[in-house]
């Protein structure tokens, strides 16, 4: 069975988000709500949440356009469009006789093989299906969708003994393939995964942060990237969910929970939450949080609260020496740590550790589906069962001796909890029996294939690994994957590589973001130095690769996922194909630090522009909307969005599912292998200065609006040479090599103003652009 129509009931903020990611998927998707009462339109719920899609931050949609994959209406008068869909997603109110009233109507206009599901986070499977017929109860399941559902990967599914397996694969198929899911299967407890250990951890770290009077921002630092644990951490993470829905979610687990569960330990809600819900400080949908955004003589600061008086203060970034050790000792060295600091994180991460571990097989069959659930549901960079790999369970177990406190049974024999032989990946259960962790057809990470081999070459910058079937797989390693001259070199030792023992080249990264840009601190260095001979040396040395790149002997394809900015996106404009995570911000942002891309990012980008076969006719539109893409330094919102600019062409793939984007890449590269042949050189015909003055002009008319700075017409004067060929001859198509001059030059022109050493420092220090 193949799900190819969706439908979901229940328009609120999680129903119009989930319907908004399946019509992301490219899917058709019903959303119907009640009738109002009273009002004139029945389908005011549903076409209003549409409507919110549309203006929401971060946007729900990926493309605005998808909204019109939604058909909006209501309960009442079209529940029998139902009759059409495969899978029935409801995403009502958290009360159960008013779901199974809903379920007693979709059981009989929905066919037998329609799946219904629940997206409930509270209410279990079987009180769910109690009363109802056996014929319901093969059909349905909870499909648990983890908010904002486009940007949260986890979706938990729990089925009875009585779900129909075929429906199961279904869902699972389209939730992974089309959905970009992480389907993690749990079994029917209160809280199912990742709400279970993920809201015991917060409200752990939160009460003793409390009592043992740390401020929010030294809480956050240590229950942080420290440990694995996204940089919001647990104060930030409450002001992000909601400070309201907290309680609610607290309660339920309360309540569904045996009296002997460690939860009931940790499960009170401090009255300094109480006062702050009660007066409307909610978190970031809020007046603020525990952080909030204020104006101060002008300036907007961050500030955080005291948790002792209630009062707000500016917030200031902890300076923790303890963290310093972890990233030269290890976690290890936090946790032994005899300062409060170190006492803290103990006590909060021992009583997380060994409460996960005391759930299984309660909440999940095993340990790898717990810890793929905390990755995928909380963003942890290691589940509990791997973090505790990391720390050394022998040591644990031995630290929590010490302290008279018992072990859970899954870790008394000290031993660890995964292994790896012979490239294959094995956990264990309680009782020291080891099981292969089974891989999902087409799901790879490049990290499985450095784990069997040595890189086939590799710099600090880059790596170089066989990922089978004659395919290469070049992997950027530095800090956020910065391009420097050792990337640049591994470009070109990678070409001539794979030219002599493979058939295609992919490039790809396991890592957040495929590669924000160029170095620029080595930059700044030169320019401090006045030392434009080796500037020019940067360029020449990065359009050289790149056209070797373009130009190789063999397909190239690559395969980015997160930023992909400046020099990074200029490698996708080099290569024969991208296969893209769908998740993905790519754009040519260079005249943010006051420069024009200078690896042949304009030469390729106005080639995109000029070879647009739905552009306007005449030379200037095309070159106009260069000029706009590149001088606003637009940035992608999506893969789909990056199509719509260009930056990706009608051809090249998108993955929903980012587990699946190296194989998906490597599959896209082999189908190019047959028959081979580098792609023919680009020419230009352009109509120089005419061009350039209106580019110009209208600049201007930007910078009269307020809407552009003077330096701002300083790197756009230069963006509107090198786009309109400068001082070409019209009747004479320009080069490739002669694009690469008029980029070169414009850079090297821009580089030597104070302007741009500005604009580079400032974002360096700050992160942000400097309006100069």
């Amino acid at each position: 069975m193949n799900i190819k129509r969706i439908a979901v009931i229940g328009a609120g903020v999680m129903g119009a988000s989930i319907a908004a990611q399946v019509s992301n998927a490219g899917l058709p998707v019903i959303l119907l709500d009640i009738v109002p009462e009273g009002a004139s339109n029945r389908n005011q719920i549903a076409e209003t949440a549409i409507k919110k899609l549309l203006k929401a931050e971060p946007a729900p949609l990926m493309a605005k356009r998808n909204a019109g994959l939604i058909q909006p209406g209501n309960i009442e008068d079209h529940l029998e469009w139902l009759a059409e869909v495969d899978w029935v997603i409801e995403a009502i109110v958290e009360k159960p006789a008013i779901k199974q009233a809903l379920y007693q109507k979709l059981n009989e206009v929905c066919p037998d093989q329609t799946v219904i599901s629940s997206n409930t986070s509270t209410l279990s499977l079987a009180r769910l299906t109690e009363k109802m017929p056996d014929h319901f109860s093969r059909r349905f399941m909870i499909s648990h969708f983890f908010n904002p559902p486009r940007y949260m990967r986890l979706m938990e599914l729990v089925t009875s003994p009585q779900t129909d397996s075929a429906l199961i694969r279904a869902v699972q198929q389209c939730a992974d393939r089309q959905l970009g899911k992480a389907v993690v299967l749990c079994n029917d407890t209160p809280g199912f995964i990742a709400n279970r250990i993920g809201i015991y951890l917060g409200q752990c770290a939160m009460l003793e942060a409390i009592d043992g009077g740390l401020t929010v921002e030294e809480a956050d630092a240590l229950i942080g990237p420290s440990i694995g644990i996204p940089k919001s951490g647990v104060f930030g993470l409450f002001d992000l969910v909601g400070l309201d829905l907290l309680p609610h979610v607290v309660a339920s687990l309360q309540q569904a929970l045996p009296a002997d569960d460690p939860f009931h330990q940790v499960e009170s809600i401090p009255e300094i939450m109480k006062k702050m819900v009660a007066e409307g400080y909610t978190g970031r949908k809020g007046k603020g949080g525990f952080y909030r955004l204020n104006r101060l003589d002008g300036e907007r600061i961050k500030e955080s609260i005291d948790l002792k008086t209630g009062d707000y203060r500016r917030s200031e970034k902890p300076q923790l020496a303890v963290l310093k050790a972890v990233k030269k000792e290890g976690i290890q060295a936090l946790l032994s740590s005899d300062d409060r600091y170190g006492g803290y994180v103990w006590s909060v991460l021992s009583k997380t550790l060994c409460y996960a571990a005391s759930l299984v097989p309660e909440i999940a069959d095993d340990i790898a589906t717990v810890d793929q659930a905390m990755r995928h549901g909380f963003n942890w960079q290691y589940g509990p069962f791997e973090l505790l790999d990391q720390i050394g369970v022998a040591w644990f177990v031995e630290r929590l001796k010490e302290q008279g406190r018992e072990s859970p049974a899954l870790l008394k024999s000290g031993q660890p909890l995964y292994k790896t032989t012979s490239g294959s990946h094995f956990f264990r259960d309680a009782s020291g029996q080891f099981y292969l962790l089974s891989q999902v057809d087409g799901v790879v990470q490049l990290a499985d294939f450095k784990q069997q081999q040595s890189a086939l070459l590799s710099n600090p910058s880059v790596s170089l690994w066989d990922i089978g079937d004659g395919v290469a797989c070049l992997e950027f390693t530095s800090k956020m994957n910065m391009l420097d001259e050792q990337s640049l070199l591994g470009v070109e030792q990678a070409i001539e590589l794979v030219q002599q023992q493979y058939d295609a080249l992919v490039i790809y990264n396991d890592g957040e973001n495929f590669s924000v840009g160029a170095n620029l601190t080595l930059l700044v260095a030169a320019i401090h130095q006045q030392d434009w001979s080796t500037v020019e040396r940067l360029v020449k040395t990065g359009q050289q690769s790149y056209q070797a790149l373009k130009y190789a002997p063999f397909p190239v394809v690559a395969a980015p996922a997160g930023l992909a900015l400046g020099g990074g996106c200029e490698i996708l404009l080099h290569c024969d194909a991208i296969q893209a995570h769908a998740e993905l911000y790519t754009g040519l942002v260079e005249v943010g630090v006051g420069l024009v891309p200078g690896w042949g990012g304009c030469k390729e980008y106005l080639a995109r522009q000029l070879n647009n076969r739905k552009r306007p006719g005449g030379p200037i539109p095309p070159i106009a909307k260069a000029f706009e893409t590149i001088g606003t330094a637009r940035v992608s919102k999506s893969a789909s969005d990056a199509r719509g600019l260009l930056f990706l062409r009608a051809t090249d793939g998108i993955t929903m599912n980012r587990d699946r984007l190296l194989s998906d890449a490597k599959a896209k590269a082999l189908t190019l292998v047959a028959d081979y042949t580098p792609p023919e050189p680009n020419k230009y015909p352009l109509p120089g200065r005419t061009a350039k003055i209106l580019m110009v002009m209208s600049s201007r008319a930007f910078r009269l609006l307020g809407k552009a700075t003077d330096y701002d017409m300083t790197v756009a004067k230069q963006l509107a040479t090198v786009l309109s060929g400068g001082a070409c001859d019209s009747s004479q198509p320009l080069s490739e090599a002669e694009m690469l001059n008029l980029e070169r030059e414009a850079f090297l022109q821009l580089v030597q103003q104070p302007g741009t050493l500005a604009r580079i420092e400032h974002t360096l220090k700050t992160g942000k652009p400097l309006r100069n």
